[in-house]
């Protein structure tokens, strides 16, 4: 498992203090308020002390400690954030998408292998998980109703299919 996770890109500067604005990758504002430090590399390596973060639209509004100009906040644009696993707060029976990446898909209730997660999108209503295999995509929605079990650990997700979802016909 990775321990360096992204919580989402600076895209933009924002006044002159030094803050920039967050485009998110995380559950939101109230995830990143717990963080106190967060990282321009996936090593933990380049770490920036977090002082504030708050909400704007869709985006997010931080000041770090290291960073007071505006000059300073251009030179980050276009990076990645990483915040520490162990530093993260997440309910129970939750999931980093990062652990579900890489999870193979397995019918519940036959053991069929549908293939491996190698995506997981969100248009909205739920997760979507994009499962290849051999090349051909199907798009699973992340619903109780499908996705049954979860084991990150073992690296599986189990399914009840919907009807047609795995289908050739």
């Amino acid at each position: 498992m990775k321990q360096y996770l992204e919580i989402g890109k600076i895209n933009n500067t924002h006044a002159l203090k030094g803050e920039v604005k967050l485009e998110m990758w995380c559950d939101g504002i109230e995830f990143l308020k717990h963080l106190k430090t967060v990282y321009l590399d996936g090593r933990g390596e380049k770490g920036l002390t977090l002082v504030s973060a708050r909400p704007q639209k869709n985006l997010a509004i931080l000041k770090f400690k290291e960073i007071n100009t505006v000059e300073e906040a251009e030179k980050l644009k276009g990076k990645t954030l990483f915040c520490n696993r162990d530093d993260a707060e997440i309910e129970d029976g939750a999931y980093f998408l990062a652990d579900i990446i890489g999870c193979y898909v397995v019918d519940i209730d036959t053991e069929e292998e549908y293939g491996k997660i190698v995506d997981v999108m969100n248009y909205g209503s739920c997760d979507i998980y994009d499962v290849e295999s051999w090349g051909k995509h199907t798009l699973i929605p992340a619903i109780p109703e499908v996705i049954k079990e979860i084991n990150t650990e073992y690296q599986v997700v189990r399914i009840k299919p919907m009807k047609g979802l795995f289908d050739e016909n």
